[in-house]
Order: C-alpha cells, then structure tokens, then sequence
C-alpha cells in the first residue's frame, strides 16, 4: 500500500493505483473567478485515485482519464465543496459511502462512453462536505470492480477542516 496524504486527507493506495490531491481554483472562460472582495474565489480540493496511469491533463471529474480507461480500470474522483454545504440536505449523507455494484449505471456518467458506467454520491464527514464520483471501465465487471473502489475508500481518512 502507498500512502497519498494531503489538504486533510488520507488514502492508501493498492499496488499498481495511482493518485493526486490537488486544490483548483475556480477558473471562467481561462480566468480564475474573484469574489466581491477582490480576491481569488475558494479553490477546491479535488482528489483522483485510479488504477491505470492518469494523464498529467485531466478535468476535475476525469474528462481525459476516462477515454484511456479499458475494462478492468476504476477512476475514484473525490470533490470538496466549501463547508458552507456540509449541513445541507445534497450532503445529508455522513460518512465515507460504501459502494454496491447495483447502484452503477452507464447513464450515471457525467458523460456516457460505451461500456463504462458511473456512481455519484454526495455525503460529508468532519464538518467537510464531498461528491464522489466514481468511474467502471467495463459496466459489466461491476461485481468485480466495485470491491476494489470500496477497498481504497476503506482506507480514505478525512480530518476536519
């Protein structure tokens, strides 16, 4: 297991899983936003963990990452939203979720490939409010792909804000 910490958060990672804790700042039309007071809106902490080799360019929600996906591959997106959500009913779930294969469907896809299927959910935990969005390469191999994903979110280990 690899141990990927950082922005409060905590993951070991599997032999041969990848992953990256970054914090973005909201960008429009290649601007960063500003709030009314002048200064940078919140950056986000966004974190991918997968089990193939993650391009160096990807979008937020894995635009890049899942058109290299093949079927034995899984794409785990984790995405802050400011704590000002963690008591709001989206996010009403508490604690790190745990997956069921069932759930997974290719229409769940921020943006539907052929043969991958996808699972949002939105929960909070220490004051912190997060959307998972997890990614199967094959929706098919769900009964086998989801224990991995439920594995690593096992291990996942988010400290209060």
């Amino acid at each position: 297991m690899t141990p990927l910490n950082g922005a409060g958060v905590a993951v070991s990672l599997p032999r041969g899983w990848e992953g990256e804790i970054f914090n973005r700042a909201p960008v429009l039309g290649g601007r960063t936003l500003q709030g009314p007071d002048g200064d940078s809106e919140v950056a986000r902490n966004v974190i991918h963990l997968a089990n193939f080799a993650l391009p160096a360019e990807r979008g937020d929600f894995g635009s890049g990452a899942v058109e290299l996906m093949n079927s034995g591959a899984v794409l785990v997106v984790l995405f802050e939203h400011g704590p000002e959500s963690a008591d709001t009913p989206l996010f009403a779930r508490s604690g790190v979720p745990v997956l069921d294969p069932a759930e997974f469907h290719p229409q769940q896809m921020q943006r539907t490939l052929s043969g991958q299927s996808g699972r949002q959910i939105f929960f909070n935990v220490a004051g912190r409010a997060f959307c998972l969005y997890v990614v199967l390469g094959s929706h098919r191999q769900r009964t086998v792909l989801v224990p991995l994903v439920n594995d690593v979110l096992a291990s996942l280990v988010i400290e209060p804000a």
